[in-house]
């Protein structure tokens, strides 16, 4: 009897050995890319910045006119590593630039294992729909 108590003693302790050894998981550190977007002398501009589940889109957007169609959104789009779209996000009503430039930040979420491999930023009109777009990062 007093055998199979040490072997699994042993075992025990081989295992607790093993996993008290083993690397604490790494959060994945934050990756930034300068991004910009022109459309005419309409343009976005900024960074985007990679974390574990998510993306930052931060920037200046710029619209020279001041109907719908001039006005300019931004778009951002995360994306798998084989470019595969996983959400999507803009830059709110409120931050829409209509004959001026406007400042604008927003998360694009990206709740995969490892986060996005990719953002694509867009330059929109007025109505969200995507002038000019870029990809990021990889």
């Amino acid at each position: 009897m007093r055998t199979h108590l040490a072997a699994g003693f042993g075992a025990a302790v081989l295992v607790t050995g093993t996993l008290a050894g083993a690397p604490a998981a790494q959060a994945r550190p934050a990756v930034a890319y300068h991004f910009h977007v022109p459309n005419g002398n309409t343009w976005t501009d900024g960074t985007v910045t990679f974390y574990n589940r998510s993306v930052l889109v931060k920037g200046v957007q710029k619209s020279v006119a001041s109907t719908v169609e001039g006005c300019r959104n931004t778009l951002g789009y995360t994306l798998d590593s084989h470019g595969d779209p996983l959400t999507m996000n803009a830059s709110h009503p409120m931050d829409e630039a209509c004959s001026t430039s406007k400042s604008f930040d927003f998360v694009v979420p990206a709740d995969v294992e490892g986060g996005a491999a990719f953002v694509r930023v867009c330059l929109a009109d007025g109505y969200y729909t995507a002038i000019s777009c870029n990809r990021y990062g990889g």
